[in-house]
């Protein structure tokens, strides 16, 4: 087969593309840290970032950097609290428990998928975040639509958007 080209510097253009996408992505072998942070008076606490991709199989860990809180990271699932499901279906549910001041949990995500979290005691203040394991298929996250059950508005309000963390790679707190 002969190309054009037209052809081969279209491929190069994509390729260019990717190579910078995969600059951005979280896919490196190693763990992914999130902090959980947060104001001394209590006034405000998040999860930084907020919103990443990541590669199937890589291990996700929550530390606990906010001295004056303790904070969780509980998957939005009806195995938690009887929460909405917001995770792949084929996903195991996580909940740290509560985490004090310089404590971390770990999980391995290897269902691609989207995954959202919260922490128990600040979902009413929008502590949320959100991780896309993969390249999920526009319907993995389209599925979510409707499972807001009984969400918090500064939760729902808080979420990032899934479009800009698959070309973004990574959101941080703004």
């Amino acid at each position: 087969m002969m190309l054009t080209r037209r052809q081969v510097l279209g491929g190069g253009g994509g390729l260019v593309a990717a190579l910078s996408l995969s600059s951005q992505v979280a896919w490196a072998d190693d763990v992914v840290e999130i902090r959980m942070q947060g104001r001394d008076d209590g006034s405000q606490v998040w999860f930084d970032p907020i919103g990443i991709l990541i590669k199937p199989g890589q291990t996700v860990r929550w530390t606990n950097l906010n001295s004056g809180n303790s904070h969780t990271t509980t998957a939005y699932s009806p195995a938690n609290s009887d929460r909405p499901r917001r995770i792949p279906k084929t996903a195991r549910p996580w909940d740290s428990g509560y985490l004090l001041p310089n404590e971390s949990f770990s999980v391995t995500l290897t269902e691609q998928g989207t995954y959202d979290y919260y922490c128990v005691p600040h979902e009413h203040a929008g502590m949320v975040g959100r991780i896309i394991v993969g390249a999920p298929e526009a319907h993995d996250w389209s599925e979510m639509v409707g499972a807001d059950g009984d969400l918090p508005e500064a939760a729902l309000r808080a979420f990032p958007n899934v479009e800009d963390i698959m070309t973004q790679g990574i959101i941080r707190r703004g």
